[in-house]
Order: structure tokens, then C-alpha cells, then sequence
């Protein structure tokens, strides 16, 4: 018995700081696993943006990933948001029961800070399936969380903004003292949160001290005046 754990990880901040978390607490994470719902699914359960990119960092982590794509989640008809979340959750549920044939599994990380609409599911998931739940930014103080990522050399880029106060000039940015300063008066302003737990912003982690290498990028940037992201045009490994 070896007591497997599958990490869910986009590539973001939040989940890759539950690996990262979950690998200093000498946690056996022998697979991560990504779920790539499509650019415009408009997705209430999963980090949308460059996901492509988590092949990268897991060869620059060390950890075999596993790929799961369930389709055009936009197309899934759904009578309103809880139920979409719950047929979001049954591709990932399918993965699992599919790795639980492989290994000992016995639990999975998740990067969740707030939403208790994703970690009701995720939780309920864990409980179908027998495993356990390790989620260390669950209801965490958001400031702490991200001065813990920056004191850890988590190096965070911005890669979507959504929110008031978030302007083209965010896109590709990296999230260090200076920009977290920014967002603590974006919060007072306009109540943007600290990691963007709302969809304000989204992230991708290009180095940290569970990467062997850096994530290196090339991009575009698109803006409609309100929102925007990074079109990735090309990605390797320092």
C-alpha cells in the first residue's frame, strides 16, 4: 500500500499551493490532474485559462499528469448554475474512479480559499468515492495565503482580469509585494479580493520551490475594454 494522492491542479496559485502544501506535509501525490473545460465554457467549477499549460509544469515538477476533457461544458444544459456544477463534476469523478483502479488512492488536494459551491461538490465527491479531502486554503485569510505563496518563491503571473480596477496593464503581471499592495486598495475600493476567489483574476504559478525549472512564456494579450486575458503563443521550460 503506498496511500496514493491525486492533486487537482490547473496550474494556478491556489492549486498548485495545495500540491505544494501537500508535498511539504510529506503527502504521496503520485499523479496531478487537470480538467480543461474550453477557453469560453463559462465553467462554475474550473480555473478556465491556459490549462494547456499544466503539462509544462508538471514535467517541471516531477509528477505524472493525467488530462480530462469533458467536452464543451458551455453546451451542457443546465436549469441553472448548481445543477451545471454538478454535471461538471462528473468527468473529474469518472477520472478518479478510473485512477482508483490504478492506484491507492486515498485522497486528492483541491486549491479551494471560499467557494463553498465548489467545495460542497468536491467534498461530496470525496465522500462517494471513500477518499479523503486535503484543502489548506479552505476559509484561510486570503492576505496571509498570498504573502505565504510570495515568502514561499511561488512566482505568480496574472494571465485574466475581470474585475473593477483591474486594467489591461494586469495581464501578464506578476503578482509580487508591489501588485498585492495594488490589490489591498483595489479590495478597499472595490472589494476585489486578494487572490481573486471571485473570478477577478486569474493565475499561472511559472516557478516555486516544487518546480525544477521555470515556466518561460510568449504571448498576446486581448482586452474588450472591461476584461481581458493572455493568448499564450508559445511556453517552454527554462
Amino acid at each position: 500500500m503506498t496511500d496514493d494522492w491525486v492533486s487537482l491542479f490547473s496550474g494556478g496559485k491556489d492549486s498548485s499551493w495545495a500540491l505544494y502544501r501537500a508535498l511539504e506535509e510529506g503527502l504521496n501525490v503520485t499523479r496531478l490532474l487537470t480538467v480543461h473545460p474550453g477557453d469560453d465554457s463559462g465553467s462554475y467549477m474550473y480555473h478556465v485559462p491556459e490549462t494547456g499549460l499544466a503539462s509544462l509544469a508538471a514535467e517541471s515538477i516531477g509528477i505524472d499528469l493525467v488530462e480530462v476533457d469533458p467536452g464543451d461544458l458551455a453546451a451542457t444544459t443546465a436549469s441553472d448554475s448548481a445543477e451545471q456544477g454538478d454535471r461538471e463534476v462528473e468527468p473529474l469523478e469518472a477520472a478518479l474512479r478510473e485512477l482508483h483502479g490504478e492506484l491507492d488512492l486515498v485522497g486528492v488536494t483541491a486549491g479551494a480559499i471560499e467557494s463553498e459551491f465548489q467545495t460542497s461538490r468536491i467534498r461530496a465527491m470525496c465522500e462517494r468515492l471513500g477518499i479523503d479531502l486535503f484543502a489548506p486554503l479552505w476559509q484561510r485569510d486570503p492576505d496571509e495565503l498570498a504573502e505565504e505563496m510570495l515568502a514561499a518563491g511561488f512566482e505568480i503571473t496574472i494571465v485574466q482580469v475581470a474585475a473593477h480596477g483591474l486594467d489591461e496593464s494586469w495581464l501578464g503581471r506578476t503578482l509580487d509585494e508591489t501588485a498585492l499592495d495594488e490589490l489591498r486598495e483595489l479590495n478597499d475600493e472595490y472589494g476585489v479580493h486578494l487572490l481573486g476567489e471571485g473570478g477577478e483574476f486569474e493565475t499561472l504559478v511559472t516557478d516555486g520551490p516544487h518546480m525544477s525549472r521555470p515556466i518561460e512564456l510568449e504571448y498576446d494579450t486581448e482586452w474588450n475594454g472591461t476584461r481581458g486575458r493572455i493568448r499564450v503563443t508559445d511556453a517552454w521550460l527554462g
